[in-house]
């Protein structure tokens, strides 16, 4: 079988993709039910349509696109990842398994491959937390990590439901329906940029995913009290603001503590309230992300995050309220599918190496219901989530090719 990739028209794919979006290009915008997301999966359903797969999508807009085999009974075997975009994002994030995944299948059709197991393309519904504040959330809700009181529980800044955000955009029924049975995928395997500078650093066209970092969300309240920037003396203030700037640096602290090359603690989200230049902040909203391989040390950080929080609401004589939002446990990839990904890595002469995820992606959740793995290529100097995000034509094919050659190894099973 002569797997032959069209990178031209890959290619030319992602680039019409990063057209959908609410942003001048070269940045990308494409927030989750919004117009350009809306237009953008309707482009991308064409498409599946062209290649002859059957497309369904589910209540919250998961999209399916299924090449049946010859033994549709069975378990399938799944690829895909996601098309939306945080603000002034780069077009390769998520894109390249979702258009990548699409014309590995059409490779496979054009080679004469007849699957035994049928092959999906799954584009997964909001990785990206922008709206709802919380990321993958279609695969939460096909793992069934998330339950149907998301409907009214998940709001965006406006308040708007995630009930009348789905439903306006043509999405109806009940999120309870939207879970896949543990036996519904025999495999998924997701392509990705690997978002780090390691594959570019040594020269490696290409990473085997083994592990895939546990993330936590916090969202932490200070309460203080406001006033004249001139008329409160400095001994006489509860500075929301310092008090969360201490507590910006608690993180950090804890983070390096567990002297772990894994451990990650970020604070990404800050408001001030009233925030004027002449006023002292009376209230502040921190949103914070740490994120581990282990999940007992990602934990442990958390704790330390919390007493931090506490020690610093006494010493400034603030209040201090933190809010676990999501704590999910670290994914572990399918041996199974590690060694078809190096068997097929080795077939087409491809150099490899071993990493860990340590951003984390719809896989995570996927890994829950099924052998989970991930293929990575390089991206430039590392660089994600930024317009300047780029992957070179030669990597996508190669990443593309090798996911092709395992998907046929898997779909043959």
């Amino acid at each position: 079988m002569q797997i032959e990739i069209d990178g031209g028209r890959l290619v030319s794919e992602i680039e019409e993709l990063s057209g959908y979006s609410d942003a001048e290009p070269p940045a990308v915008t494409r927030v989750v039910f919004g117009p350009s997301d809306k237009m953008a999966r309707g482009w991308l359903a064409s498409l599946c349509h062209e290649a002859k797969l059957a497309v369904r999508e589910d209540a919250v807009g998961n999209l399916f696109a299924r090449w049946a085999g010859m033994r549709p009974e069975l378990p399938a075997v799944g690829t895909g990842s996601h098309i939306d975009a945080i603000p002034y994002a780069g077009k390769f994030d998520g894109t390249v398994g979702v258009l990548g995944g699409l014309e590995a299948i059409r490779a496979l059709q054009r080679s004469g491959f007849r699957p035994q197991r049928s092959i999906e393309l799954l584009l997964f519904t909001s990785e990206e937390p922008t709206r709802f504040g919380i990321g993958c959330f279609g695969s939460r809700l096909l793992s069934g990590t998330l339950s149907d009181s998301a409907d009214e529980g998940f709001k965006d800044a406006e308040g708007r439901t995630l009930r009348e955000l789905r439903t306006a955009a043509g999405y109806s029924g009940s999120l309870a329906e939207v879970r896949l049975s543990d036996s519904y995928y025999d495999a998924f395997v997701e392509l990705h940029i690997e978002q780090g500078q390691l594959l570019e650093k040594e020269a490696i066209p290409i990473g085997v995913v083994t592990q895939i970092a546990a993330p936590a969300g916090m969202r932490i309240s200070v309460e203080g009290e406001g006033g004249h920037a001139g008329a409160v003396l400095m001994d006489d203030r509860k500075d929301a603001f310092c008090a969360a700037a201490e507590i910006v640096l608690a993180v950090e602290r804890s983070a390096r503590s567990t002297g772990a090359r894994d451990t990650c603690g970020t604070v990404g989200k800050c408001q001030i309230y009233p925030g004027a230049v002449n006023s002292i902040p009376s209230r502040v909203l921190l949103e914070v992300d740490v994120r581990d391989t282990d999940e007992a040390r990602r934990n442990d950080v958390l704790r330390e995050i919390e007493n931090a929080c506490e020690q610093i609401a006494g010493k400034r004589g603030v209040a201090v309220k933190v809010e676990l939002v999501n704590a999910d446990p670290p994914a572990q990839c399918s041996g199974k599918i590690i060694s078809t990904v190096i068997e097929s890595a080795d077939e087409l002469g491809l150099s490899y190496k071993k990493m860990v995820s340590r951003a984390y992606h719809d896989s995570l959740f996927m890994a829950r219901i099924a052998p989970t793995g991930m293929i990575f290529i390089p991206c430039r100097k590392g660089i994600s989530h930024r317009p300047d995000e780029y992957a070179s034509p030669e990597s996508i094919g190669k990443g593309t090719h090798l996911l092709a050659s395992a998907l046929a190894k898997l779909a043959s099973a």
